[in-house]
Formats: structure tokens, C-alpha cells, sequence
């Protein structure tokens, strides 16, 4: 399976690392996944899919900062980071 190139934030400082997970705090680009619900592990929360390939992004949480109150707590294997202007 070959995971696609799209973009998910438009700056690296809007991510940050806590407990080996990055977890994306700035706006994403909504075009590029899909949401659905996962009941998994007797809990639910809202699971974060590559919106063309249907590929496992992570996970979607209600308590991030304002003013949003989301973070994307993602999957490391799924991100590839990029210097700010390069693709």
C-alpha cells in the first residue's frame, strides 16, 4: 500500500509531540481526509482517514487548545514532514 503525498497542515510549528505522538494543532486541510466514528476500545472518539485511500491518519480529540478545542493526534508512520515551502 502506498500512502499519498497530501497535505494535512500548512506549517511544521503547528505540530508538536507528546507521549511519541504528534498531534496536529493548526487548521487541516479538510479536502484531504475523512471522519468517522471508531467505537474500538470501548470508547468513541473520531477516527481521522485518508480521504482517497481510506489509509488510518489517526485520531480526532475534543480537548485541544482554543480556539478550535481539536487535536489531530496522528499516527507517525502517516506523516512525512517537509521544510516550510517545500512540498
Amino acid at each position: 500500500m502506498r500512502l499519498l503525498r497530501e497535505r494535512l497542515v500548512p506549517l511544521a510549528g503547528e505540530v508538536r509531540f507528546r507521549d511519541g505522538l504528534a498531534e496536529l494543532l493548526g487548521p487541516i486541510a479538510d479536502e484531504n481526509i475523512r471522519k468517522e466514528t471508531d467505537t474500538s476500545l470501548f470508547m468513541e472518539r473520531v477516527e481521522v482517514l485518508c480521504a482517497k485511500c481510506d489509509a488510518h491518519l489517526g485520531h480526532l480529540f475534543d480537548d485541544g487548545p482554543a480556539p478550535t478545542h481539536l487535536r489531530y493526534c496522528m499516527n507517525s508512520a502517516a506523516l512525512r514532514f517537509t521544510k516550510q515551502g517545500a512540498g
